[in-house]
Protein backbone atom coordinates (compact mmCIF):
# COMPACT_ATOMS: atom_id res chain seq x y z
CA UNK A 1 0.00 0.00 0.00
CA UNK A 2 2.88 1.94 0.13
CA UNK A 3 3.55 4.74 3.11
CA UNK A 4 -0.10 6.48 3.02
CA UNK A 5 -1.87 3.35 4.80
CA UNK A 6 -5.23 5.58 4.83
CA UNK A 7 -8.75 3.57 3.75
CA UNK A 8 -12.04 4.89 2.74
CA UNK A 9 -13.97 3.07 5.07
CA UNK A 10 -14.35 0.56 7.69
CA UNK A 11 -15.94 -1.82 5.17
CA UNK A 12 -13.40 -1.76 3.23
CA UNK A 13 -10.74 -1.85 5.56
CA UNK A 14 -12.27 -5.14 7.53
CA UNK A 15 -13.57 -6.81 4.38
CA UNK A 16 -10.46 -9.51 4.11
CA UNK A 17 -11.33 -10.89 7.89
CA UNK A 18 -12.81 -14.06 6.99
CA UNK A 19 -14.58 -16.66 8.92
CA UNK A 20 -12.14 -18.17 11.28
CA UNK A 21 -10.15 -15.61 11.57
CA UNK A 22 -8.08 -14.50 15.09
CA UNK A 23 -8.37 -10.96 16.18
CA UNK A 24 -6.83 -9.05 19.38
CA UNK A 25 -8.96 -6.01 19.97
CA UNK A 26 -7.98 -3.12 21.79
CA UNK A 27 -10.16 -0.98 24.46
CA UNK A 28 -10.32 -1.20 28.60
CA UNK A 29 -13.86 -1.57 29.39
CA UNK A 30 -15.77 0.47 27.11
CA UNK A 31 -12.82 3.08 26.55
CA UNK A 32 -10.75 3.12 23.42
CA UNK A 33 -13.48 0.52 21.49
CA UNK A 34 -13.01 0.11 17.65
CA UNK A 35 -16.39 0.81 17.72
CA UNK A 36 -16.89 1.12 13.64
CA UNK A 37 -14.60 -1.02 12.79
CA UNK A 38 -16.26 -3.89 14.85
CA UNK A 39 -19.68 -2.45 13.30
CA UNK A 40 -18.23 -3.25 9.75
CA UNK A 41 -17.48 -6.67 10.58
CA UNK A 42 -21.02 -7.29 12.35
CA UNK A 43 -22.89 -6.31 9.24
CA UNK A 44 -20.45 -8.32 7.02
CA UNK A 45 -21.88 -11.28 9.37
CA UNK A 46 -18.76 -12.93 9.69
CA UNK A 47 -18.21 -16.32 11.76
CA UNK A 48 -16.25 -17.99 13.48
CA UNK A 49 -13.99 -15.24 14.96
CA UNK A 50 -11.41 -16.20 18.02
CA UNK A 51 -10.78 -13.20 19.42
CA UNK A 52 -8.23 -11.76 22.15
CA UNK A 53 -9.60 -8.46 23.99
CA UNK A 54 -9.53 -7.35 27.45
CA UNK A 55 -13.37 -7.99 28.00
CA UNK A 56 -16.00 -8.33 25.57
CA UNK A 57 -17.89 -5.05 25.30
CA UNK A 58 -21.19 -5.51 26.98
CA UNK A 59 -24.60 -7.01 25.90
CA UNK A 60 -25.36 -4.08 23.39
CA UNK A 61 -22.28 -2.74 22.74
CA UNK A 62 -18.63 -3.66 21.49
CA UNK A 63 -17.65 -7.02 20.44
CA UNK A 64 -20.91 -7.51 22.73
CA UNK A 65 -22.39 -6.98 18.86
CA UNK A 66 -20.39 -9.56 17.70
CA UNK A 67 -21.16 -12.49 20.50
CA UNK A 68 -25.04 -11.80 20.29
CA UNK A 69 -25.30 -12.35 16.57
CA UNK A 70 -23.42 -15.93 17.12
CA UNK A 71 -20.04 -14.86 14.93
CA UNK A 72 -17.41 -15.02 18.25
CA UNK A 73 -16.30 -19.19 18.55
CA UNK A 74 -13.46 -18.39 21.26
CA UNK A 75 -12.69 -15.78 23.47
CA UNK A 76 -9.29 -14.89 25.43
CA UNK A 77 -9.99 -12.03 28.09
CA UNK A 78 -9.31 -11.47 31.10
CA UNK A 79 -12.38 -9.49 32.57
CA UNK A 80 -16.01 -10.17 31.21
CA UNK A 81 -17.86 -9.54 34.18
CA UNK A 82 -20.66 -6.86 32.21
CA UNK A 83 -21.95 -9.17 29.95
CA UNK A 84 -24.95 -11.16 30.54
CA UNK A 85 -25.23 -12.95 27.07
CA UNK A 86 -20.94 -13.67 27.06
CA UNK A 87 -22.18 -15.75 30.59
CA UNK A 88 -25.04 -17.39 29.28
CA UNK A 89 -23.45 -18.87 26.14
CA UNK A 90 -20.15 -19.90 28.43
CA UNK A 91 -22.31 -21.81 30.38
CA UNK A 92 -24.54 -23.23 27.88
CA UNK A 93 -21.25 -24.48 25.34
CA UNK A 94 -21.63 -22.25 23.14
CA UNK A 95 -18.84 -20.16 23.82
CA UNK A 96 -15.33 -21.41 24.38
CA UNK A 97 -13.36 -19.05 26.82
CA UNK A 98 -9.64 -18.87 27.67
CA UNK A 99 -9.61 -16.65 31.41
CA UNK A 100 -5.88 -15.18 31.77
CA UNK A 101 -4.65 -12.78 34.36
CA UNK A 102 -4.82 -9.45 32.88
CA UNK A 103 -1.01 -8.59 33.23
CA UNK A 104 -0.33 -11.97 31.91
CA UNK A 105 -2.87 -11.04 28.76
CA UNK A 106 -1.13 -7.33 28.33
CA UNK A 107 2.45 -8.92 28.40
CA UNK A 108 1.20 -11.99 26.18
CA UNK A 109 0.56 -9.89 23.14
CA UNK A 110 3.67 -7.40 24.14
CA UNK A 111 5.86 -10.78 24.13
CA UNK A 112 4.10 -11.71 20.90
CA UNK A 113 4.38 -8.59 19.44
CA UNK A 114 7.58 -8.04 20.11
CA UNK A 115 8.73 -11.89 18.60
CA UNK A 116 9.61 -13.27 21.90
CA UNK A 117 7.53 -17.02 21.69
CA UNK A 118 6.90 -17.57 25.60
CA UNK A 119 8.21 -15.94 28.85
CA UNK A 120 8.04 -16.84 32.81
CA UNK A 121 5.42 -15.50 35.06
CA UNK A 122 5.33 -15.81 38.95
CA UNK A 123 1.33 -14.66 38.10
CA UNK A 124 -1.36 -17.84 38.35
CA UNK A 125 0.78 -20.10 39.92
CA UNK A 126 -0.46 -22.78 42.78
CA UNK A 127 -4.13 -22.44 41.23
CA UNK A 128 -5.66 -23.66 38.09
CA UNK A 129 -4.22 -20.97 36.18
CA UNK A 130 -0.93 -23.24 35.96
CA UNK A 131 -2.34 -26.30 37.05
CA UNK A 132 -4.83 -27.05 34.73
CA UNK A 133 -8.52 -27.96 35.00
CA UNK A 134 -10.15 -24.25 33.56
CA UNK A 135 -13.03 -25.08 31.67
CA UNK A 136 -12.31 -23.64 28.80
CA UNK A 137 -15.86 -24.98 27.53
CA UNK A 138 -18.35 -27.21 28.43
CA UNK A 139 -20.79 -29.71 26.67
CA UNK A 140 -23.62 -28.39 24.79
CA UNK A 141 -26.28 -27.56 27.28
CA UNK A 142 -23.80 -26.83 30.46
CA UNK A 143 -22.96 -29.08 32.86
CA UNK A 144 -20.02 -31.24 31.66
CA UNK A 145 -16.49 -29.76 30.78
CA UNK A 146 -16.06 -30.57 27.55
CA UNK A 147 -12.45 -28.80 27.04
CA UNK A 148 -10.66 -27.67 30.29
CA UNK A 149 -7.40 -26.04 30.39
CA UNK A 150 -4.01 -28.00 29.96
CA UNK A 151 -1.05 -27.48 33.15
CA UNK A 152 1.24 -24.97 32.37
CA UNK A 153 5.10 -25.75 32.27
CA UNK A 154 6.57 -24.34 35.57
CA UNK A 155 10.18 -23.64 36.50
CA UNK A 156 11.95 -22.14 39.65
CA UNK A 157 13.65 -19.35 39.93
CA UNK A 158 15.75 -18.07 42.93
CA UNK A 159 13.32 -20.38 44.83
CA UNK A 160 9.99 -19.13 43.13
CA UNK A 161 7.86 -20.88 40.59
CA UNK A 162 6.99 -19.50 37.74
CA UNK A 163 4.38 -19.94 34.87
CA UNK A 164 5.37 -20.44 31.05
CA UNK A 165 3.08 -18.18 29.26
CA UNK A 166 2.77 -17.94 25.25
CA UNK A 167 3.15 -14.79 23.24
CA UNK A 168 0.05 -14.11 21.38
CA UNK A 169 -0.14 -13.15 17.68
CA UNK A 170 -3.35 -12.92 15.63
CA UNK A 171 -4.61 -12.71 12.23
CA UNK A 172 -5.33 -9.08 12.49
CA UNK A 173 -5.98 -6.33 15.22
CA UNK A 174 -8.41 -3.85 15.74
CA UNK A 175 -7.74 -0.57 17.48
CA UNK A 176 -8.83 2.90 18.01
CA UNK A 177 -7.04 6.31 18.49
CA UNK A 178 -7.43 9.43 19.00
CA UNK A 179 -4.99 10.63 16.48
CA UNK A 180 -3.10 9.16 13.61
CA UNK A 181 -1.32 10.41 10.66
CA UNK A 182 -1.20 8.21 6.90
CA UNK A 183 2.10 6.61 7.67
CA UNK A 184 0.25 4.83 10.57
CA UNK A 185 1.53 6.66 13.78
CA UNK A 186 -1.25 6.69 16.52
CA UNK A 187 -1.56 8.51 19.83
CA UNK A 188 -3.91 7.13 22.30
CA UNK A 189 -5.79 9.05 25.03
CA UNK A 190 -5.21 8.32 28.46
CA UNK A 191 -6.80 4.52 29.41
CA UNK A 192 -7.65 3.66 25.51
CA UNK A 193 -3.71 3.19 25.77
CA UNK A 194 -3.91 0.45 28.68
CA UNK A 195 -4.41 -2.39 25.93
CA UNK A 196 -4.57 -1.00 22.43
CA UNK A 197 -1.01 -0.54 21.48
CA UNK A 198 -0.68 -4.41 22.81
CA UNK A 199 -2.97 -5.54 20.33
CA UNK A 200 -2.03 -3.88 17.24
CA UNK A 201 1.74 -5.22 18.03
CA UNK A 202 0.32 -8.67 18.27
CA UNK A 203 -1.73 -8.64 14.57
CA UNK A 204 -0.14 -9.20 11.75
CA UNK A 205 -2.23 -6.89 9.27
CA UNK A 206 -3.33 -4.00 12.16
CA UNK A 207 -6.30 -1.77 11.28
CA UNK A 208 -6.73 1.71 13.59
CA UNK A 209 -9.88 3.75 13.12
CA UNK A 210 -8.69 7.11 14.51
CA UNK A 211 -10.61 10.47 15.39
CA UNK A 212 -8.36 12.43 13.74
CA UNK A 213 -6.77 12.19 10.61
CA UNK A 214 -2.98 14.51 10.51
CA UNK A 215 -0.80 14.51 7.86
CA UNK A 216 2.93 13.08 8.26
CA UNK A 217 5.32 15.27 9.74
CA UNK A 218 2.24 16.84 12.16
CA UNK A 219 3.43 14.60 14.83
CA UNK A 220 6.19 15.37 16.95
CA UNK A 221 8.33 11.80 17.74
CA UNK A 222 7.56 12.42 20.92
CA UNK A 223 4.00 12.13 21.33
CA UNK A 224 3.55 8.89 19.21
CA UNK A 225 2.77 6.21 21.77
CA UNK A 226 2.37 3.47 18.84
CA UNK A 227 5.19 3.54 15.20
CA UNK A 228 3.68 3.11 11.97
CA UNK A 229 5.23 0.18 11.24
CA UNK A 230 2.79 -1.83 13.86
CA UNK A 231 -0.14 -0.97 11.66
CA UNK A 232 -0.99 -1.72 7.92
CA UNK A 233 -4.33 0.14 7.74
CA UNK A 234 -5.90 3.22 8.64
CA UNK A 235 -9.33 5.03 8.67
CA UNK A 236 -10.90 8.40 9.96
CA UNK A 237 -13.64 7.87 12.07
CA UNK A 238 -17.45 9.78 10.49
CA UNK A 239 -17.98 12.48 12.97
CA UNK A 240 -21.45 11.95 14.14
CA UNK A 241 -21.40 8.09 13.60
CA UNK A 242 -23.16 6.24 16.17
CA UNK A 243 -20.80 3.35 16.01
CA UNK A 244 -18.33 5.93 17.51
CA UNK A 245 -19.86 7.00 20.07
CA UNK A 246 -17.70 7.07 23.29
CA UNK A 247 -19.93 4.95 25.96
CA UNK A 248 -19.55 5.31 29.75
CA UNK A 249 -19.88 1.54 31.08
CA UNK A 250 -20.98 2.34 34.01
CA UNK A 251 -21.98 5.68 35.49
CA UNK A 252 -22.25 6.65 38.75
CA UNK A 253 -23.45 10.19 40.00
CA UNK A 254 -24.22 11.95 43.60
CA UNK A 255 -26.88 11.53 45.10
CA UNK A 256 -28.84 14.79 45.98
CA UNK A 257 -27.76 16.03 48.95
CA UNK A 258 -25.06 13.71 49.47
CA UNK A 259 -21.47 15.61 50.82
Amino acid sequence: MGLDKTVASAAEAVADIGAGASLAVGGFGLCGIPGTLIDALWQREVSDLRIVSNNCGVDDWGLGLLLAAGQISRMTSSYVGENKEFARQYLTGELEVELVPQGTLAERLRAGGAGIPAFYTPAGTGTQVGEGGLPWKYAPGGGAVAVASPAKETREFDGRPYLLEHGITTDFALVRATIGDRHGNLVFRSSARNFNPLAAMAGRITIAEVDHLVEPGELDPDEVHLPGVFVQRVVRVTPGDPAAERRVERRTVRQEGEA
